[in-house]
């Protein structure tokens, strides 16, 4: 519903550009033809960025078809040089191995244990580096008037220790477009 009757400039996660994914995926030192999924990407801007550097092999996932036809239609021909998959993350089961996994903003919105698990089992499955930002506890505790959960670093470590190993966290606040501070936690992460 957001995605249909609001424009980027009227949602608070909106970014120009995505400095701290784009940092955090760098720090990978991936190839160009490194397989990558953006979780919840919608019509986030970090694809157009990707391609522009040069990776040829993303994909972006997000439930709103709305917000998949709204980025394809931003990026006009270029949105043929990237995998788009619109589907609830709690369903998903991907058939191939991501060389990189990113979440901004995805994640928090599992509140149930039982779609936490399975989206857990399937990055352990399924990707080998991690980039993951939630709400932090210092952030809002609902978006878009949905129930989230907030992690710390720490937190986000515990939830997949298991299988990756944390290479750094922090928290930074992001700027929505109507000038407010939304703290959030960064992690890093690759797999055991």
């Amino acid at each position: 519903h957001i995605y249909t009757t609001k424009t980027p400039k009227e949602v608070s996660w909106t970014q120009s550009r995505p400095d701290t994914s784009l940092d955090l995926i760098e720090k990978f030192e991936l190839s160009k033809s490194a397989k990558i999924i953006d979780i919840g990407g919608g019509d986030s801007l970090l694809v157009d960025h990707l391609l522009e550097q040069g990776y040829s092999n993303v994909t972006v996932l997000d439930i709103s078809e709305a917000a998949i036809v709204r980025a394809q239609d931003r990026l006009g021909s270029a949105a043929s040089q990237v995998n788009w998959i619109i589907q609830d993350i709690t369903l998903f089961c991907p058939d191939t191995t991501y060389d990189l996994w990113h979440d901004r903003a995805a994640f928090h919105f599992l509140t149930n244990p039982d779609h936490i698990a399975h989206y857990q089992s399937n990055v352990s499955k399924y990707a080998k580096n991690l980039v993951i930002g939630t709400f932090s506890k210092n952030g809002p505790t609902k978006c878009s008037g949905l129930d989230i959960l907030q992690y710390s670093s720490a937190k986000l470590e515990e939830v997949f220790a298991s299988v990756f190993r944390m290479q750094e966290s922090f928290e930074t606040d992001h700027i929505t477009p109507f000038q407010t501070a939304q703290s959030f936690t960064f992690a890093r992460f690759t797999h055991i």
